[in-house]
């Protein structure tokens, strides 16, 4: 097993979570990504929830300006284009690793029967859910997954720049 590049969150750091979600943050076993003023973008998610719910997605996208980019990109139709892409071998393997990677970060966490040989976002072969997608890719650093950092690419929110409402909340 390797040690996952998160430590694990303060209780300053889950409760911006929970502010970027408009609720109680569940589950959160990491910070994932940052956005340049060092609040949380991304978390890492147990994959079973403290209720006992299997929770597939392990990198959960927070941050709101991110997380709205992500829906604008799916409500304009750019899913089947970036869908397209996987028609591409070099595109369809890299996207299968990204996925197998995925797999292998929340493993790290506990195995769950139930989601065992699922990730997120419809890899391997389908677009599903930018917000997941994206999630990794940040996560994970650029390369790792190729339709994840096409839809970031695309957006109208950049990681390189802050637009946090409160951009000291991580460090209070």
């Amino acid at each position: 097993m390797t040690t996952p590049p998160f430590a694990l969150p303060t209780p300053a750091e889950i409760d911006v979570v929970s502010a970027q979600l408009g609720r109680p943050a569940r589950g959160v076993v990491g910070i994932a990504a940052r956005c340049v003023c060092g609040n949380p973008t991304v978390v890492a998610t147990s994959p079973r929830l403290d209720d006992g719910s299997p929770f597939p997605t392990f990198y959960y996208l927070t941050h709101p300006a991110a997380t709205a980019a992500m829906s604008t990109l799916e409500a304009t139709q750019v899913m089947p284009e970036l869908a397209a892409q996987l028609d591409d071998e070099d595109v369809a393997a890299s996207y299968r690793a990204a996925h197998d990677a995925y797999l292998a970060d929340r493993a790290q966490f506990g195995e769950v029967p139930e989601i065992a040989g699922i990730s997120a976002g419809g890899m391997p072969t389908r677009v599903k859910c930018l917000h997941a997608l994206a999630g990794h890719a940040l996560a994970a650093g650029q390369g790792v997954n190729p339709i994840g950092d096409a839809a970031l690419e695309r957006a109208a929110w950049s990681p390189a720049r802050c637009e946090c409402d409160d951009p000291g909340a991580a460090t209070r």
